[in-house]
């Protein structure tokens, strides 16, 4: 078999640890969720799920759902998406723990030149590596192995897709713990001795843990800066914050109210709504295509939220993906003005205005030694996704301005 473009381990890399990976479900799976969404009935019209206006204020639609679960049925062809991602080269690292073994799966595009620059890209949920194939697909189109200037390895998270959690499910795990199995990943069996790291979401805080933890880790990129409570912007003047930033934090506010639930659902009771998304393949269509719609500057295809979906079921990870939410909401746990989160070395930051928590550049100064900034007219949560030409210009920005060697 011919090996793929960008597959090379860089020099220092431990091939007894890190083995190639193909994504390939069986045939019984496919067909097992096949005959499932069949069985699966759509819940009758009620005016919450059928809103005259056409509004998705009370969640996800019932005619969106249908078309979605017909199209899931009758259209979408999981073996074309799963050749698509197979032209990217992934790979398995087994990287040991404190907490144990931990089998990384991660998709990389990985340079000839010794003096290419270890880039870590970090997804969070409802999403998975998926979101930064875009990116991944402009690099390849620009470069070849011999002149792309960086190594792009995208992770996926613990509990997420083909990264399992600790096997001893009493074990408590936590962005930080993250943090360490990546260095661990970055510096031991990747042989690099420093990296940059980016992050939007979950992926977001624990490129920020890597970031304050480890000396390796020289520059930290986010898209996402989390919720900043009041006592935080004491010191800020309102004439710090634009109006365009303003109207934000009004959006905030509203989300806040209304579209959070989920995120209390997850970090309290993530054992009963993990067996409903693991049970049903149209409860999880109806959870994550929810947040893929609202929290989007515009709405993806459908296509779209079924590879993200579709993905999630077949990995069987709907209920271990929610851990971060139960460490990060927890009564004790570190938010990111904590002084121990500040990051003490370059800070970039992307502001995309249709985030969930747009929050203000002034409110980030606060948490980082913050030295390059871009600020957008459109983008979402999922700005990987929605925006890579853009993001990735932010990025290789960022790193042009702050990468020593």
């Amino acid at each position: 078999m011919t090996a793929l473009p960008f597959s090379k381990l860089p020099v220092g890399a431990s091939l007894s640890s890190i083995s190639p990976f193909t994504i390939s479900f069986p045939d019984s799976d496919l067909k097992h969720l096949q005959d499932l969404l069949k069985l699966t009935p759509v819940p009758s019209p009620s005016y919450e799920n059928s809103l005259p206006d056409s509004q998705r204020r009370f969640g996800i639609r019932r005619d969106w759902l249908i078309k979605a679960k017909t199209q899931w049925e009758t259209d979408f062809d999981w073996r074309k998406v799963e050749s698509k991602l197979n032209l990217f080269p992934q790979y398995k690292a087994k990287v040991k723990d404190q907490l144990g073994e931990f089998d990384v799966h991660f998709v990389a595009l990985f340079s000839d030149k010794a003096d290419a620059i270890p880039l870590f890209l970090f997804h969070g949920w409802p999403g998975s590596f998926l979101e930064f194939i875009g990116i991944l697909t402009l690099l390849k189109e620009r470069y070849t192995p011999a002149t792309l200037p960086y190594h792009i390895i995208v992770p996926s998270l613990p509990g997420f897709t083909f990264t399992k959690l600790p096997a001893d499910p009493l074990i408590g795990f936590d962005n930080p713990d993250a943090g360490r199995v990546f260095n661990t990943l970055a510096t031991e069996l990747l042989g690099f001795k420093s990296y940059i790291v980016q992050g939007g979401d979950i992926g977001a805080r624990v490129a920020r843990a890597m970031g304050t933890n480890y000396a390796a880790c020289k520059a930290v990129h986010l898209n996402f800066c989390g919720s900043m409570p009041p006592s935080t912007s004491g010191k800020i003047k309102d004439e710090d914050v634009s109006d365009a930033e303003m109207e934000g934090l009004k959006r905030a506010e509203q989300w806040m109210a209304t579209g959070r639930a989920y995120a209390l659902e997850h970090a309290t009771r993530p054992a009963t709504i993990g067996i409903a998304l693991s049970s049903s393949p149209v409860a999880l269509l109806a959870w994550v295509g929810e947040k893929f719609l609202d929290w989007t500057d515009k709405d993806p295809s459908i296509q779209t939220i079924l590879e993200a979906v579709t993905l999630y079921w077949l990995t069987h990870c709907a209920h271990t993906n929610l851990w971060a939410y139960w460490q990060t909401l927890r009564p004790d746990a570190k938010t990111v003005d904590h002084p121990s989160s500040y990051i003490h070395k370059p800070f970039g930051y992307s502001y995309f205005p249709r985030e969930l928590m747009p929050v203000p550049i002034a409110w980030v100064r606060t948490t980082g030694d913050l030295v390059h900034v871009n600020i957008h007219t459109s983008g979402g949560h999922f700005a990987a996704l929605e925006e890579p030409v853009t993001l990735w210009a932010d990025v290789e920005d960022f790193i042009k301005a702050v990468w020593k060697g």
